[in-house]
């Protein structure tokens, strides 16, 4: 049930309603089917990443430990969000409290820039092992690692708690989110005030936490190809750009589609358009790196066989 409140002539909300995928009304079945598939081989394939990376000893190197982090991180952004969208999509429940909003924006925030930083973290990792093949164990080392993820997580934290402060701050008078989930925007359009320097800090937010590890890792790359060009056998430069190949996949959509989203023009997109960039980075982008980095990459399918092989023995 919807409660308002008014006050200095603005009628405060307590309660938000999903507008989700409306424009797809008569497809919202087949979109719960499609989206409940994703969702179960998403999470199905992060469990099992970071269950073979932690039990099969030849995977516990700096590049695979980022992996399993990111998995995880991954596992947790999806439950946040995917779980409320498929109960809207079969009209379960539509409705969330102004506290679930928040909470809901707080760790969605979080994890997307936990997962932004932890990209630039492999691709340090990357750039480590291609460039000073010699001093890797020693630069890459376990303190090291543990210093990369928990920054990501810290940058990630303090970045959300500052949005999500500024946004909630803000008096609601409307009540409909344009969107199926707690989103930045379509939760400052609701506002019964001027939002123009809530607009101006998400923009900065998003430059800063996109643009500087993107840039950090397309650093990283152009001196790992400049590297891989200078060796002399060609299996030995086909080996390391297989090595990159999956990590820089997922930076691409990954990056791309967070771009797309947070640094164009307001009302550059349609709703649907919004919402189908939205899909590509809650739904999609997650179930790409158990797919990238397990199915295409020789030692994690190796580890999956031996696990496999151990089970049945």
């Amino acid at each position: 049930m919807l409660i308002c409140f008014t006050s200095k002539n603005h009628t405060l909300v307590s309660e938000f309603t999903f507008q989700g995928f409306a424009s797809f009304c008569e497809h919202q079945f087949t979109l719960f089917i499609m989206f409940f598939a994703l969702y179960m081989l998403t999470l199905a394939g992060n469990i099992i990443t970071v269950a073979i990376i932690s039990l099969d000893h030849h995977l516990h190197t700096p590049m695979y430990f980022f992996l399993s982090v990111l998995s995880a991180s991954e596992t947790v952004y999806t439950l946040i969000i995917i779980p409320k969208m498929l109960c809207n999509l079969i009209g379960l429940s539509q409705s969330i409290s102004l506290a679930g909003c928040a909470t809901q924006m707080f760790f969605f925030i979080t994890l997307a820039i936990n997962n932004c930083f932890l990209l630039t973290a492999m691709g340090y990792d990357r750039y480590v092992a291609i460039c000073h093949p010699l001093r890797y164990t020693v630069i890459m080392n376990r303190r090291v690692c543990l210093q990369l993820v928990w920054g990501a997580c810290s940058i990630g934290l303090i970045v959300a708690a500052t949005q999500v402060t500024s946004v909630f701050r803000l008096p609601f008078c409307a009540t409909k989110v344009a969107h199926f989930f707690c989103d930045i925007r379509p939760v400052m359009k609701l506002s019964c005030i001027d939002t123009t320097v809530n607009e101006i800090l998400t923009l900065i937010i998003s430059v800063l936490v996109i643009l500087v590890p993107m840039g950090l890792v397309f650093i990283s790359y152009i001196l790992i190809i400049s590297t891989i060009l200078k060796i002399a056998s060609a299996e030995g430069r086909k080996k390391s750009f297989a090595t990159c190949a999956s990590h820089l996949t997922v930076v691409i959509v990954h990056y791309g589609c967070a771009s797309i989203a947070y640094l164009k023009p307001k009302s550059e997109n349609s709703k649907d358009e919004d919402q189908l960039i939205s899909v590509t980075y809650t739904v999609i982008t997650p179930l790409l790196n158990p797919v990238v980095y397990t199915l295409r990459n020789k030692e994690a399918k190796d580890a999956l066989l031996r696990a496999i092989g151990r089970k049945l023995s």
